[in-house]
């Protein structure tokens, strides 16, 4: 059978245009969200933990609840501020136990520290932007419905994750469809939500 040219070009646009539609079907949810590593530092305290500080073997012992300041300090009895910049619990204790010593409030004393609450943040458009109790299941999609859900206005598709200072982008409707692409957060973990343009 004999081609025209007229022939053989449609031909050629209509072998062209099917081999376009896969990409014209994607409804934005295909593909995966970024795997984004553990963080380096879960080990340690950091700004807005809730702590429990317990002083025994002294002849008042006491338990304290104190919350790590944004300049990275908490304030105890009779000591004033120590400082809990790149401290495990068990180094914060250590720091407080030599401080009291050094100090010669005590000659010896145990010193327990333990962590009650840790902290996630949400900004952007959300509904109500601030601080979010972390527990060990808390993802992005639980954390943005947490702090109230999306905004009208909320770009959804484009949410930042930032850990340790480096962003990742997310996908929450995604993540919705498909809870194995919902990542889970650690503390101190920040996750803003960006206004869509249109």
């Amino acid at each position: 059978m004999d081609f025209t040219p007229r022939a053989l070009l449609l031909c050629v646009a209509s072998a062209a245009l099917l081999a376009l539609l896969p990409g014209c079907t994607t409804d934005g949810i295909t593909g995966a969200n970024p795997e984004v590593p553990a963080a380096a530092t879960a080990a340690l305290v950091r700004p807005g933990d809730s702590l429990t500080v317990a002083l025994q073997g002294v002849p008042d012992p006491s338990t304290n609840q104190v919350q790590i300041s944004d300049g990275d300090t908490i304030s105890l009895p009779y000591i004033g501020p120590i400082s809990t910049a790149s401290a495990t619990t068990g180094e914060l204790a250590r720091r407080i136990r030599e401080t009291y010593i050094a100090k010669k409030f005590y000659t010896t004393l145990d010193v327990s520290v333990s962590v009650t609450e840790r902290y996630v943040y949400v900004g952007g458009e959300v509904t109500r932007p601030g601080r979010i109790i972390w527990t060990p299941d808390l993802t992005v999609a639980k954390a943005v419905q947490a702090a109230g859900g999306f905004t009208l206005y909320a770009k959804e598709s484009k949410v930042n994750l930032v850990r340790e200072q480096k962003a990742y982008e997310i996908n929450i409707t995604r993540a919705q469809k498909n809870p194995a692409q919902d990542v889970r957060l650690m503390p101190g973990d920040s996750v803003q939500v960006p206004r869509s343009p249109f």
